[in-house]
Protein backbone atom coordinates (compact mmCIF):
# COMPACT_ATOMS: atom_id res chain seq x y z
CA UNK A 1 0.00 0.00 0.00
CA UNK A 2 1.27 3.45 -0.94
CA UNK A 3 2.59 5.38 2.06
CA UNK A 4 4.30 8.79 2.16
CA UNK A 5 5.35 10.80 5.21
CA UNK A 6 6.62 14.26 4.32
CA UNK A 7 6.74 17.99 5.03
CA UNK A 8 5.42 20.86 2.93
CA UNK A 9 7.34 24.12 3.21
CA UNK A 10 5.02 27.00 4.10
CA UNK A 11 5.74 30.64 5.07
CA UNK A 12 5.40 29.72 8.78
CA UNK A 13 7.64 26.64 8.50
CA UNK A 14 6.95 22.98 7.72
CA UNK A 15 3.50 21.41 7.50
CA UNK A 16 3.58 17.69 8.30
CA UNK A 17 1.42 15.40 6.17
CA UNK A 18 0.97 11.70 5.48
CA UNK A 19 -0.49 10.00 2.39
CA UNK A 20 -1.77 6.42 2.53
CA UNK A 21 -3.57 4.27 -0.02
CA UNK A 22 -4.78 4.85 -3.57
CA UNK A 23 -7.92 6.04 -5.31
CA UNK A 24 -9.88 9.31 -5.07
CA UNK A 25 -8.37 11.88 -2.73
CA UNK A 26 -9.82 12.00 0.81
CA UNK A 27 -8.33 14.64 3.14
CA UNK A 28 -8.78 14.68 6.92
CA UNK A 29 -8.43 17.80 9.11
CA UNK A 30 -8.13 17.16 12.86
CA UNK A 31 -9.56 18.98 15.85
CA UNK A 32 -7.96 21.01 18.62
CA UNK A 33 -7.06 17.89 20.59
CA UNK A 34 -5.43 16.05 17.71
CA UNK A 35 -2.94 15.81 14.89
CA UNK A 36 -2.59 13.55 11.86
CA UNK A 37 -2.59 10.49 14.15
CA UNK A 38 -6.17 11.19 15.19
CA UNK A 39 -7.42 9.57 12.00
CA UNK A 40 -5.82 6.14 12.51
CA UNK A 41 -9.19 4.38 12.39
CA UNK A 42 -10.29 6.23 9.26
CA UNK A 43 -7.04 5.89 7.30
CA UNK A 44 -6.92 2.14 7.93
CA UNK A 45 -10.53 1.80 6.80
CA UNK A 46 -10.52 4.03 3.72
CA UNK A 47 -6.97 3.57 2.35
CA UNK A 48 -7.81 0.44 0.31
CA UNK A 49 -10.23 2.57 -1.74
CA UNK A 50 -9.05 6.18 -1.30
CA UNK A 51 -5.85 8.17 -1.24
CA UNK A 52 -6.05 9.27 2.39
CA UNK A 53 -4.25 12.46 3.40
CA UNK A 54 -3.88 13.39 7.07
CA UNK A 55 -1.90 16.41 8.20
CA UNK A 56 -1.07 18.33 11.37
CA UNK A 57 -2.34 21.91 11.39
CA UNK A 58 0.27 24.65 11.67
CA UNK A 59 1.49 24.97 15.25
CA UNK A 60 0.51 21.37 16.06
CA UNK A 61 3.43 18.94 16.27
CA UNK A 62 4.88 17.38 14.19
CA UNK A 63 4.21 20.48 12.04
CA UNK A 64 6.39 23.39 13.09
CA UNK A 65 5.47 25.54 16.07
CA UNK A 66 4.59 29.19 15.53
CA UNK A 67 5.66 32.03 17.80
CA UNK A 68 2.50 33.29 19.47
CA UNK A 69 0.53 30.30 18.22
CA UNK A 70 -1.43 29.67 15.01
CA UNK A 71 -4.29 31.81 13.69
CA UNK A 72 -7.20 29.62 12.48
CA UNK A 73 -7.74 32.11 9.65
CA UNK A 74 -4.57 30.67 8.07
CA UNK A 75 -5.64 27.03 8.12
CA UNK A 76 -7.52 26.99 4.82
CA UNK A 77 -4.54 28.46 2.98
CA UNK A 78 -2.36 25.62 4.24
CA UNK A 79 -4.90 23.07 3.03
CA UNK A 80 -5.13 24.69 -0.40
CA UNK A 81 -1.33 24.64 -0.68
CA UNK A 82 -1.25 20.96 0.32
CA UNK A 83 -3.93 19.98 -2.21
CA UNK A 84 -2.06 21.83 -4.94
CA UNK A 85 1.26 20.32 -3.89
CA UNK A 86 -0.17 16.80 -4.13
CA UNK A 87 -1.67 17.56 -7.53
CA UNK A 88 -5.29 16.71 -6.72
CA UNK A 89 -7.82 18.11 -9.15
CA UNK A 90 -10.68 17.18 -6.79
CA UNK A 91 -10.87 16.13 -3.15
CA UNK A 92 -13.36 14.98 -0.56
CA UNK A 93 -12.84 16.63 2.83
CA UNK A 94 -13.52 15.49 6.38
CA UNK A 95 -13.11 17.99 9.21
CA UNK A 96 -13.49 17.29 12.91
CA UNK A 97 -14.33 20.18 15.26
CA UNK A 98 -11.52 22.72 14.67
CA UNK A 99 -10.83 21.01 11.34
CA UNK A 100 -14.25 22.19 10.24
CA UNK A 101 -12.87 25.73 10.04
CA UNK A 102 -10.23 24.45 7.62
CA UNK A 103 -12.36 22.36 5.31
CA UNK A 104 -15.40 24.63 5.16
CA UNK A 105 -13.32 27.68 4.24
CA UNK A 106 -11.43 25.65 1.64
CA UNK A 107 -14.72 24.46 0.14
CA UNK A 108 -16.03 28.02 0.03
CA UNK A 109 -12.88 29.24 -1.70
CA UNK A 110 -12.59 26.29 -4.11
CA UNK A 111 -16.08 24.79 -4.55
CA UNK A 112 -15.27 23.35 -7.95
CA UNK A 113 -12.46 21.26 -6.48
CA UNK A 114 -14.42 19.75 -3.58
CA UNK A 115 -16.59 16.74 -4.42
CA UNK A 116 -17.93 16.17 -0.92
CA UNK A 117 -17.60 17.73 2.52
CA UNK A 118 -18.04 16.10 5.94
CA UNK A 119 -18.36 18.28 9.03
CA UNK A 120 -17.99 16.19 12.18
CA UNK A 121 -19.09 17.78 15.47
CA UNK A 122 -18.60 21.23 14.00
CA UNK A 123 -20.23 24.18 12.31
CA UNK A 124 -16.85 25.37 11.09
CA UNK A 125 -16.85 29.12 10.55
CA UNK A 126 -20.65 29.36 10.84
CA UNK A 127 -21.83 31.30 13.89
CA UNK A 128 -23.31 28.56 16.06
CA UNK A 129 -25.72 30.64 18.11
CA UNK A 130 -26.83 32.45 14.99
CA UNK A 131 -27.70 29.10 13.38
CA UNK A 132 -30.04 28.16 16.23
CA UNK A 133 -33.60 28.15 14.82
CA UNK A 134 -34.93 29.20 18.24
CA UNK A 135 -33.03 32.48 18.05
CA UNK A 136 -30.41 31.38 20.55
CA UNK A 137 -32.61 30.11 23.37
CA UNK A 138 -31.90 26.43 22.75
CA UNK A 139 -28.22 27.13 22.26
CA UNK A 140 -27.97 29.05 25.53
CA UNK A 141 -29.72 26.26 27.45
CA UNK A 142 -27.42 23.69 25.88
CA UNK A 143 -24.32 25.77 26.69
CA UNK A 144 -25.28 26.06 30.37
CA UNK A 145 -25.85 22.32 30.66
CA UNK A 146 -22.67 21.51 28.72
CA UNK A 147 -20.57 23.77 30.93
CA UNK A 148 -21.67 21.82 34.01
CA UNK A 149 -20.95 18.49 32.33
CA UNK A 150 -17.50 19.61 31.19
CA UNK A 151 -16.65 20.72 34.73
CA UNK A 152 -17.83 17.39 36.14
CA UNK A 153 -15.70 15.53 33.62
CA UNK A 154 -12.59 17.62 34.20
CA UNK A 155 -12.90 16.97 37.95
CA UNK A 156 -12.49 13.28 37.10
CA UNK A 157 -9.68 13.84 34.60
CA UNK A 158 -11.92 13.31 31.57
CA UNK A 159 -11.15 15.16 28.35
CA UNK A 160 -14.23 17.13 27.17
CA UNK A 161 -13.71 15.99 23.59
CA UNK A 162 -14.37 12.43 24.75
CA UNK A 163 -16.74 12.96 27.66
CA UNK A 164 -17.69 11.00 30.76
CA UNK A 165 -19.73 8.34 29.00
CA UNK A 166 -17.12 7.41 26.42
CA UNK A 167 -14.27 7.61 28.95
CA UNK A 168 -16.08 5.04 31.07
CA UNK A 169 -16.96 2.77 28.14
CA UNK A 170 -13.65 3.07 26.30
CA UNK A 171 -10.86 3.86 28.80
CA UNK A 172 -8.13 2.81 26.37
CA UNK A 173 -9.42 5.15 23.66
CA UNK A 174 -9.69 7.96 26.21
CA UNK A 175 -6.06 7.44 27.22
CA UNK A 176 -4.96 7.42 23.59
CA UNK A 177 -6.92 10.59 22.86
CA UNK A 178 -5.30 12.39 25.78
CA UNK A 179 -1.86 11.16 24.69
CA UNK A 180 -2.32 12.52 21.17
CA UNK A 181 -3.63 15.78 22.62
CA UNK A 182 -0.51 16.15 24.76
CA UNK A 183 1.74 15.85 21.69
CA UNK A 184 0.97 19.50 20.94
CA UNK A 185 3.29 20.39 23.82
CA UNK A 186 3.28 24.02 25.00
CA UNK A 187 0.75 25.22 22.40
CA UNK A 188 -1.67 27.69 24.03
CA UNK A 189 -4.96 26.03 23.09
CA UNK A 190 -7.06 28.62 24.89
CA UNK A 191 -5.61 31.21 22.54
CA UNK A 192 -6.46 28.98 19.58
CA UNK A 193 -10.02 28.63 20.92
CA UNK A 194 -10.28 32.40 21.06
CA UNK A 195 -9.20 32.54 17.42
CA UNK A 196 -11.82 29.96 16.50
CA UNK A 197 -14.55 31.97 18.21
CA UNK A 198 -13.35 35.12 16.46
CA UNK A 199 -13.49 33.55 13.03
CA UNK A 200 -16.83 31.72 13.43
CA UNK A 201 -18.92 34.60 12.14
CA UNK A 202 -20.57 33.37 8.95
CA UNK A 203 -24.35 33.33 8.65
CA UNK A 204 -26.31 30.59 6.92
CA UNK A 205 -27.65 33.15 4.48
CA UNK A 206 -24.14 33.35 2.99
CA UNK A 207 -24.48 29.74 1.77
CA UNK A 208 -27.48 30.20 -0.51
CA UNK A 209 -25.34 29.29 -3.54
CA UNK A 210 -23.09 26.76 -1.81
CA UNK A 211 -23.55 23.59 -3.85
CA UNK A 212 -20.87 21.35 -2.35
CA UNK A 213 -22.57 18.16 -1.08
CA UNK A 214 -22.23 18.29 2.70
CA UNK A 215 -22.81 15.80 5.50
CA UNK A 216 -22.93 16.92 9.12
CA UNK A 217 -22.34 14.25 11.77
CA UNK A 218 -23.06 14.88 15.44
CA UNK A 219 -22.74 12.96 18.69
CA UNK A 220 -25.81 12.92 20.88
CA UNK A 221 -23.73 13.21 24.08
CA UNK A 222 -21.47 16.01 22.83
CA UNK A 223 -20.60 18.71 25.40
CA UNK A 224 -18.46 20.77 23.00
CA UNK A 225 -20.70 21.12 19.95
CA UNK A 226 -24.52 21.26 20.25
CA UNK A 227 -25.69 18.19 18.37
CA UNK A 228 -29.07 19.70 17.50
CA UNK A 229 -27.32 22.26 15.31
CA UNK A 230 -26.20 19.63 12.80
CA UNK A 231 -29.73 19.16 11.49
CA UNK A 232 -30.48 22.88 11.75
CA UNK A 233 -27.44 23.80 9.67
CA UNK A 234 -28.08 21.02 7.15
CA UNK A 235 -31.60 22.39 6.66
CA UNK A 236 -30.11 25.80 5.88
CA UNK A 237 -27.64 24.56 3.25
CA UNK A 238 -28.70 23.82 -0.33
CA UNK A 239 -27.07 20.37 -0.59
CA UNK A 240 -26.71 19.00 2.93
CA UNK A 241 -27.89 16.26 5.26
CA UNK A 242 -27.23 15.37 8.90
CA UNK A 243 -26.67 12.18 10.84
CA UNK A 244 -26.78 11.70 14.61
CA UNK A 245 -24.80 9.08 16.53
CA UNK A 246 -26.77 9.07 19.79
CA UNK A 247 -24.25 7.27 22.01
CA UNK A 248 -21.23 9.36 20.97
CA UNK A 249 -19.64 12.40 22.51
CA UNK A 250 -17.69 15.10 20.68
CA UNK A 251 -15.41 12.66 18.83
CA UNK A 252 -17.57 10.15 16.94
CA UNK A 253 -14.73 9.43 14.49
CA UNK A 254 -12.64 8.29 17.47
CA UNK A 255 -15.07 6.62 19.88
CA UNK A 256 -17.62 5.24 17.39
CA UNK A 257 -15.32 4.75 14.42
CA UNK A 258 -17.18 1.85 12.81
CA UNK A 259 -20.45 3.77 12.69
CA UNK A 260 -18.73 6.99 11.65
CA UNK A 261 -16.84 5.26 8.84
CA UNK A 262 -19.99 3.62 7.48
CA UNK A 263 -21.83 6.94 7.41
CA UNK A 264 -18.97 8.69 5.66
CA UNK A 265 -18.46 5.91 3.15
CA UNK A 266 -22.15 5.81 2.25
CA UNK A 267 -22.09 9.58 1.72
CA UNK A 268 -18.90 9.52 -0.33
CA UNK A 269 -20.23 6.72 -2.53
CA UNK A 270 -22.88 9.17 -3.77
CA UNK A 271 -20.28 11.72 -4.86
CA UNK A 272 -17.31 9.85 -6.30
Amino acid sequence: MKRIVAKLKRPFGNLHYEVTGSGPALVFAHGLGGNQMSWWQQVAYFAPRYTCVAFAHRGFAPSDAIAGGPDPADYAGDLAALVDHLGFAEVALVGQSMGGWTVLEHALAHPGKVKALVLSSTAGTIDRRGADPSGGAQYDAWAKDAEAKVAAGLAKGVHPAVGLGAAERFPALHLLYKSIDEMAGPLDKEKVRAGLRRTASRRLAEFARFRVPTLLIAGGQDVVFPAFLAAAIAAGLPCASAQMIPDSGHSPYFEQAATFNRLVEAFLSLHR
